[in-house]
C-alpha cells in the first residue's frame, strides 16, 4: 500500500542569522515526500506546479518512488512563492513576500490510481482544498494526517472545523493548539482539539520536542540538541513526512507506535534544519537515520534507583 501526500511544490527564498538562499526548492509536499520516501518505496503526490518549476525537480521526486500523474503543470503559470526572515529566535519568522500563483486556483484530483492509498497526509493548505482530496477518495483511509497553521484559524475557521471531523491525526505547533482550542494547557488544548474529531493530537516544540495526544495518555519526545541551526523552514513538514512514513511502513497506528513515529519524525526534522532547503534531506543515508535515532534513544535512555 503506498501514502498519498497533498500539499505545496513552490520556491522559497530565506534568510537567517547564518546565511541567505537564493530562490530555492521548497513547498510542503516536497519536504514530506522527500523525508517518507526513506521508509515507503511508493508516495502519491497531489499538488501543483507552474511551468517554472524545474523537471529535474520531478525527477529526482520520481527516482525516490514519488508518483507525480496528481501533481497539475500549468505550464503558462507561476509556481508558489515564499520569502521569509528569520531572527536570533529561529521559532520566529516574518513572511517577506508570498506570491499564491498556481495555488490562488489550485483545485486538486485525485487519480483512480491513487485510490488504493490506506495513508494520507494533508500537508498544510487552504482547508476546504484538504477536504476536497478526503471526499474523493472512494475508500475510507486507514489514517489520515493534517497538518495546519494559525492563518487558516484566522481565515477560513468554519472550513477547518469541518475537516477536522474527518481527520485522525491533527499536527500543529503549540501556539496553534492553544489559537485552535481557546486553551492555554496544551493537556486542555489536546482534549479540546479531540473533541473537534480528531483521536491525536501531536504538539511540535520545535527546539523543545513534540507531544503526543491520545485519550488520557500523553507521550513527550525530546529534541535533538544541535550545534547549528542553518534553516528551520521545512522542519515542521520534514518531521510530519518521517512521522506518516514511519506509520505507513508499519501499517500499525497504535499509540505505543506513534511514540517511536514521533521519535522517527524528530530526526527527520534535525537533519532538515542543518541546511538550507532541502539540500541535507538530499543526502543523508538509511544509516545516518539510524544512528540519528539512536541519538534520540540515548538522549533519553536512563534508570531511576528509589532509595
Amino acid at each position: 500500500m503506498s501514502l498519498l501526500v497533498v500539499g505545496t511544490m513552490a520556491f522559497d527564498a530565506i534568510e537567517t542569522p547564518f546565511g541567505k538562499s537564493d530562490r530555492i526548492i521548497g513547498g510542503a509536499a516536497t519536504y514530506i515526500a522527500l523525508s517518507a520516501s526513506n521508509f515507503v518505496s511508493t508516495i502519491k503526490q497531489v499538488s501543483v506546479v507552474g511551468g517554472d518549476f524545474p523537471q529535474e525537480e520531478l525527477d529526482h521526486l520520481a527516482s525516490r518512488g514519488v508518483i507525480l500523474e496528481g501533481v497539475q503543470i500549468k505550464k503558462d503559470e507561476k509556481s508558489f512563492f515564499w520569502s521569509g526572515k528569520y531572527h536570533l529566535d529561529m521559532n520566529e519568522r516574518d513572511t517577506l513576500e508570498t506570491q499564491l500563483n498556481v495555488l490562488a486556483d489550485f483545485n486538486p484530483i485525485v487519480p483512480e490510481s491513487y485510490q488504493d492509498c490506506e495513508f494520507v497526509m494533508l500537508g498544510n493548505l487552504v482547508p476546504a482544498v484538504q477536504h476536497s482530496v478526503l471526499k474523493q477518495m472512494k475508500n475510507k483511509p486507514k489514517l489520515v494526517v493534517l497538518d495546519t497553521m494559525n492563518f487558516w484559524m484566522d481565515t477560513a475557521m468554519a472550513d477547518l472545523e469541518e475537516v477536522l471531523k474527518h481527520v485522525d491525526v491533527l499536527l500543529v505547533n503549540d501556539s496553534e493548539a492553544r489559537q485552535l482550542s481557546a486553551q492555554y494547557s496544551l493537556v486542555k488544548a489536546a482534549k479540546s482539539i479531540m473533541a473537534m474529531g480528531p483521536k491525536y493530537v501531536v504538539v511540535k516544540k520545535g527546539e523543545h520536542g513534540a507531544l503526543l495526544f491520545h485519550a488520557d495518555k500523553v507521550f513527550v519526545a525530546p529534541a535533538l540538541p544541535l550545534e547549528e541551526v542553518f534553516d528551520p523552514t521545512g522542519a515542521g513538514d520534514t518531521f510530519a513526512g518521517g512521522f506518516v512514513g514511519h506509520l505507513a511502513k508499519t501499517k500499525d497506528i497504535s499509540f505505543e507506535n506513534m511514540k517511536t513515529a514521533i521519535i522517527v519524525g524528530s530526526a527527520m526534522a534535525s537533519f532538515c534544519v542543518e541546511k538550507f532547503g532541502t539540500t541535507r534531506m538530499r543526502e543523508i543515508t538509511k544509516e545516518d537515520i539510524n544512528s540519528r535515532i539512536n541519538q534520540f534513544v540515548d538522549l533519553v535512555n536512563f534508570e531511576i534507583k528509589l532509595v
